[in-house]
């Protein structure tokens, strides 16, 4: 993309905690920032990306273009990056993955959206697919409050995602479906541990007026550790249709929304 365009994008992501609009609106995107391999400038570029449980894939198609792109160049030579997710900004180790691991990512990739294959066949060249495992993750930017509704907001904008591709999808679950729903999975066990751990126990002790607060929000994350349980054994499946599955994700996130705005609504105030 040229850079006066890939300037726009990226000033569209930060402003707006990941989202943008025109040809990419509802796409999956992060930014990638590499240290140039002769320059040792910083260079960020838009990417599309494929979660895949802790690590986040992305595949050099430059387009289609014959040369793989600069920033796969970059991070050859400087395998540390930073990742912009529009909700974390964060280290991470450039791996480019190799044999069967490589084929099988990118088939996975090609299955989901076929204009992978399309570019890779348009290049003539192999494209590489490249995994960011994380080094560290530190809480969002802001005040503990604002940064639990971005959290919730990437949840909430998660789902959505996963809702529009459940249902543009053809009768067989995707692979990479199946990956974007287990990542999620993950990515709320995770969160919602945390809170019972730290989050929960502090506010309790700080504010006894809570008490029947912290009961429901305990209970609703009961719930919604079932229905994850149940996705997930929904997915192991090898006959799952997208209509089942789009049936239970929506049923996670109705239940999960509420949640979000019950414990925004009652806790938020108080961490600001």
């Amino acid at each position: 993309m040229p850079m006066d365009f890939n300037q726009q994008i990226i000033d569209e992501y930060r402003a707006n905690k990941g989202q943008v609009g025109g040809p990419f609106e509802g796409a999956r995107l992060l930014l990638l920032t590499t240290v140039g391999a002769r320059t040792g400038a910083e260079h960020t570029t838009p990417l599309g990306c494929l979660p895949d449980g802790d690590r986040t894939l992305v595949i050099a198609s430059a387009g289609g273009a014959p040369r793989h792109p600069a920033w796969y160049h970059n991070l050859l030579a400087n395998p540390r990056v930073t990742v912009e997710d529009g909700v974390l900004t964060y280290q991470a180790k450039a791996v480019v993955l190799e044999g069967e691991e490589r084929e099988r990512m990118f088939a996975r990739a090609v299955e989901a959206d076929p204009g992978w294959g399309t570019y890779e066949e348009r290049s003539g060249r192999v494209l590489p697919v490249v995994a960011l495992v994380p080094i560290d993750h530190g809480p969002p930017a802001g005040s503990f409050g604002d940064a639990l509704i971005t959290i919730h907001d990437a949840f909430r904008r998660e789902l959505a995602l996963i809702r529009a591709e459940a249902a543009r999808s053809g009768p067989r679950v995707a692979a990479q479906l199946r990956v974007n729903c287990l990542t999620m999975c993950q990515g709320l066990h995770v969160h919602h541990s945390k809170e019972d751990e730290y989050m929960f126990p502090a506010l309790a002790g700080r504010y006894p007026e809570l008490a029947a607060v912290m009961v429901r929000l305990r209970a609703e994350h009961g719930v919604i550790a079932r229905l994850l349980d149940e996705l997930k054994t929904l997915l192991a499946a090898d006959d799952v249709t997208s209509e089942t599955l789009l049936s239970e994700v929506n049923r996670l996130t109705k239940e999960l929304e509420a949640h979000l705005d019950y414990e925004e609504e009652h806790l938020v105030p108080l961490l600001n």
